[in-house]
């Protein structure tokens, strides 16, 4: 009998592997929890490729061709993803869903040598389960028009950034750098301090007014007479409208009441973001970016894994989707109650430069409060995240009502004016209170038509006009934004740039232009007229827009740029001369060694050094003789510095024997009004002012007196 032949089993059919890549490794570890085993998860470690650093790495006789090269480090890592990607039947590529991350993937393709049939690019806004998964079902190809646009902008900014600082190397000091809109900040800063330097206050008056009515008592403001504004503007028109005010009977004319409505702030940009981040915790556009990035790609909470806690941060855009909305909804209806539903969904229109393809800057799980994550998050991380939480909640919650009242008092022809508010409805006020109310805000008064009042007291107070306040990292960035100048990602970049470069220092938050930063300054506006200009920056940045929307080649930004700046370079190049920071031999000897100490130039400018270093390091701060008497003492007024490189006036004897000190160069004339000593202010139109704003002297400079 025939032996039964055995059955021969089936060969298992092999499962896909799949290699996703993204950029860092705490994105990769986010990631990696939602997908099964069928998937690798890799980080490229940011850029792969780039423009050589010390070559200009753009052909300029061959059409701007930009010429890619390795990163320096990354060849390990290459090999290792080289290695991933051919045991993979398919590559995705996840980077971040802009144009840098658009071209990094492009990078990526080249540098690994795929075909169009081995890999994907796959995005999402954020890195939750459901919008890693669903990226896998929208797969597409490589966006060029969004490469294109990454290229347009490397390419400009490298030979705007490279030339510029090879003519700075050059003619002030090796080390300088400058680029397009780094230039346009410098100036903005530099500006700024110009018009606060040249400023000259002016004198004003302000009055109120205590009434009563029965036992209640309250403020009023002073706000004219028959109907017309008048506002004294010295002490002796003060004196006599305070004497006659008080001559008057005073009742209450009209009562106005009323109501008003304050709607929520629309959910966070990321200039919106570091705005907000620097007004309220005090934290850099830097730090702040950081930060965010730490919260976007994911942190370890407690009990439940590594989670990216907020949608993607680079962003200007300010729609929520609806996804995002249904879950706000129900939370804000759960926590609040209906009344706290606008009546419509609140929608928010992006400016016309949005790239709406993003979403606002929100978290992306609207039931991971802040107080329930406190412990996972470092304190930074805490902060950041509560004031996104609280905004993009905000923002989708009814508005704030207030019943208002506005009171007139007249006594005569004077007239008094007080307006209160008090809130009917909090609205979004419950959740997001970081709002400037103003002096309406204070309790309404409760008085009728015609009731008489007793004026208690005047209060006359003097004032004067202030100059414009000095950029604060969050002013800088809303005035960038506003201008058209820069996007969001480079907001921080750039503010970091100026600042490590030592062109402006900051102290108490505010930025102050350095001795190098108005150097450099004053080279750009000479003889790079175009490059520092807001309008024409702008218009450079709309053309980069246009090349990401696929309207324009994106090399035909750069052949329309090239020739305005070239000639620019090379009439640069031919009349600017060499900035002399040569040691300087002064009489100043060196108490350590003997030799005559020379002027350095450093991070804050100018200080004295001994020439024997490296044998003798000794150096002091640098004191300039400012040609004047000290007013108080008679010595000498030298030219110092702030710790910080800001530049004063001081009395040789300060802080010792005399307390002279000053923003502004005194001058030896004294005052005819008060005599008291007067102060040089301004550069362009100067003049001679009495440092005493109470006096109010002041006078046209002549020349000579030009500092």
């Amino acid at each position: 009998m025939a032996a039964a032949k055995t059955a021969k089993p089936k060969a298992k059919r092999k499962k896909k592997q799949y290699l996703v890549i993204v950029e860092s490794p705490a994105k990769a570890s986010t990631i990696k929890k939602f997908l099964g085993a069928s998937y690798t998860i890799e980080a490229s470690m940011g850029h792969v490729r780039d423009l050589p650093k010390s070559q200009l790495g753009v052909d300029i006789e061959h059409d701007f061709e930009p010429h890619y090269i390795t990163i320096r480090g990354k060849g390990d890592l290459l090999a290792k993803l080289r290695k991933a990607s051919k045991a993979a039947d398919k590559v995705f590529l996840a980077t971040d869903p802009d144009r840098e991350g658009e071209a990094i993937s492009w990078h990526l393709v080249h540098a690994l040598n795929l075909s169009e049939e081995q890999y994907s690019r796959i995005t999402f806004n954020e890195i939750t389960e459901h919008a890693v998964k669903h990226s896998f079902d929208a797969a597409r190809e490589i966006d060029m028009d969004l490469v294109d646009a990454q290229q347009a902008r490397r390419v400009l900014d490298r030979v705007v950034g490279y030339s510029l600082s090879r003519l700075l190397w050059d003619k002030v000091k090796k080390g300088l750098s400058g680029g397009r809109v780094q230039s346009v900040a410098l100036r903005l800063i530099c500006d700024r301090e110009e018009e606060i330097q040249s400023f000259i206050p002016e004198e004003y008056w302000s009055l109120d007014g205590m009434f009563a009515s029965g036992k209640t008592k309250w403020k009023a403001a002073y706000i004219g007479a028959n109907g017309t504004k008048e506002i004294p503007k010295c002490q002796a028109e003060m004196d006599q409208l305070v004497a006659d005010i008080q001559k008057q009977s005073f009742t209450v004319a009209e009562v106005k009441k009323g109501s008003r409505i304050r709607r929520p702030f629309p959910p966070f940009t990321t200039s919106t973001l570091q705005q907000e981040a620097s007004k309220y915790l005090n934290l850099t556009a830097q730090k702040t970016m950081m930060i965010a990035q730490q919260l976007y790609e994911g942190v370890e909470v407690k009990g439940e894994g590594t989670l990216g806690l907020v949608s993607y941060i680079r962003t200007d855009s300010v729609r929520i989707s609806d996804e995002a909305y249904t879950d706000m909804k129900a939370w804000i209806e759960e926590q609040f109650g209906q009344a706290y539903l606008p009546a419509q969904r609140n929608v928010y229109k992006s400016k016309n430069k949005a790239q709406d393809a993003h979403e606002a800057i929100r978290p992306t799980y609207i039931h991971q409060t802040p107080e329930k994550l406190k412990e996972s998050l470092s304190r930074d991380q805490y902060r950041l995240y509560k004031l996104i939480w609280e905004r993009a909640l905000a923002s989708q919650m009814a508005p704030a009502e207030y019943d208002t009242q506005s009171v007139t008092l007249r006594g005569g022809a004077y007239e008094f004016r007080t307006a209160g508010s008090v809130i009917k409805f909090p609205g979004f006020l419950q959740v997001y209170d970081k709002v400037d109310e103003g002096e309406d805000n204070q309790k309404m008064v409760l008085v009728k038509e015609g009731e008489a009042l007793a004026l208690l007291s005047l209060d006359p107070q003097q004032h004067f006009t202030q100059p414009p306040a000095r950029f604060s990292d969050a002013s800088l960035i809303k005035t960038l934004e506003e201008l058209g100048v820069g996007r969001p990602s480079t907001y921080a970049p750039t503010i970091a740039t100026i600042l490590n470069r030592y062109y402006v220092v900051k102290e108490k938050k505010l930025f102050y232009p350095t001795e190098l930063g108005g150097i450099v300054n004053e080279i750009m506006r000479e003889y790079f007229p175009d490059i520092v200009n807001v309008d024409f920056t702008a218009g450079m940045e709309e053309e980069l827009d246009s090349v990401e929307e696929g309207k324009i080649p994106w090399k035909e930004t750069i052949r329309k740029f090239y020739p305005i700046f070239e000639k620019e370079m090379k009439n640069a190049e031919e009349k600017l001369s060499k900035v002399e920071l040569k040691d300087e031999v002064t009489d100043v000897i060196c108490e350590k060694c003997g030799r005559n100490m020379v002027v350095k130039y450093g991070r804050y400018g100018k200080f004295l050094a001994c020439p024997g270093f490296p044998e003798c390091s000794n150096t002091k701060p640098l004191f300039e003789d400012a040609g004047v008497k000290c007013p108080k003492c008679g010595k000498r007024v030298l030219l110092k510095k702030t710790k910080k490189g800001r530049l004063y006036y001081g009395c040789e004897d300060h802080p010792e024997h005399c307390d002279f000190v000053s923003w502004n160069k005194p001058v030896e004339e004294r005052c005819p009004k008060c005599g008291g000593y007067m102060v040089l202010k301004g550069t362009k139109h100067p003049k001679i002012v009495c440092a005493d704003p109470a006096c109010g002297f002041q006078k046209d400079a002549p020349e000579k007196e030009e500092d």
